[in-house]
């Protein structure tokens, strides 16, 4: 049951007439040496924590640390609830919801890094909004969870997820990618489909810059979680309509990989560069740290 690429684990779900999810469940109990009760159960753990910290938000305000965000998702939430959103309800959501998974990981809170901290929002988002607007079950979100987690178990081995090492292309760019393919299997899409999905929304990140203003979690990554949400949703939709992606998967984590490591020291998230730098973000640094003269 163990793969590398994407096209390992397609043959894998072709040959056993399976999921991804179903097969990424099974690795997980055969290599991590658990019994399904356990993988079952830390799987429901982490969609419960997931739960919390999309939710948690929308009713009781949380500031960061930094105190550049907080009150977002409250906002948007809000502006949905009047009728006024201009989105969709699926999209609107998952705005809503990747908003205040940040809020909450920048507040110190808990949350589920999917697959880093920087982007935890993405997939909750992506899988939340889908559920509601489609009464989808508990169970079958953690099935997602999987599909999830076999995508990031490939990108990690083939390229990176790190901003640090690969630019913000890698912790959204992945994340989406993830998210992209939990939606295709949940929405009925076949595991070729997934990774037509996750291959459409890593193109569309290439080259994005990890540049956090005054280092920390909070600005501009708050908002390019509801960008990575929405991309993840764009591209399910292409994948599940029959559209392919130009470029294959395995060929595009390659991409993501080469055009990361090509990225200058100071667009990879050392706050030296893009957003961090402009004048602006120089500022808030100061009115956060001080000793600015």
């Amino acid at each position: 049951m163990d793969f590398n690429t994407a096209q390992e684990l397609i043959n894998i779900c072709e040959k056993e007439n399976k999921k991804i999810s179903e097969i990424m469940r099974l690795r997980e109990i055969i290599y991590g040496e658990r019994n399904a009760d356990e993988v079952d159960a830390k799987m429901r753990k982490s969609l419960s924590i997931m739960k919390a910290s999309a939710h948690t938000p929308l009713t009781t305000v949380v500031k960061s640390m930094g105190g550049m965000i907080g009150g977002e998702a409250f906002l948007l939430e809000k502006r949905r609830k009047a009728g006024e959103s201009i989105c969709g309800n699926v999209l609107t959501k998952a705005l809503i919801y990747s908003q205040a998974v940040l809020e909450v990981n920048a507040s110190m809170g808990v949350i589920v890094a999917a697959p880093t901290a920087g982007s935890a929002g993405v997939v909750p988002a992506v899988l939340f909004a889908l559920a509601e607007e489609f009464d989808i079950s508990d169970d079958r979100l953690c099935d997602a969870l999987f599909t999830a987690g076999a995508v990031g178990s490939i990108l990690m081995k083939n390229a990176s997820v790190s901003g640090a090492e690969a630019g913000c292309q890698a912790e959204i760019g992945s994340a989406a990618a993830m998210a992209a393919a939990a939606a295709v299997e949940l929405m009925g899409g076949t595991p070729e489909q997934c990774f037509e999905a996750a291959a459409i929304t890593i193109g569309n990140m290439l080259g994005l810059v990890c540049d956090p203003i005054a280092g920390l979690v909070e600005a501009p990554c708050q908002s390019r979680n509801a960008a990575g949400a929405s991309n993840a949703l764009t591209s399910a939709e292409m994948a599940l309509a029959g559209i392919r992606s130009a470029v294959p998967f395995n060929e595009m984590v390659d991409a993501m990989y080469r055009v990361g490591k090509k990225l200058p020291m100071e667009l990879r998230e050392t706050a030296l560069g893009g957003c961090a730098a402009t004048p602006t973000g120089c500022a808030l640094k100061c009115s956060v740290f001080g000793g600015c003269s």
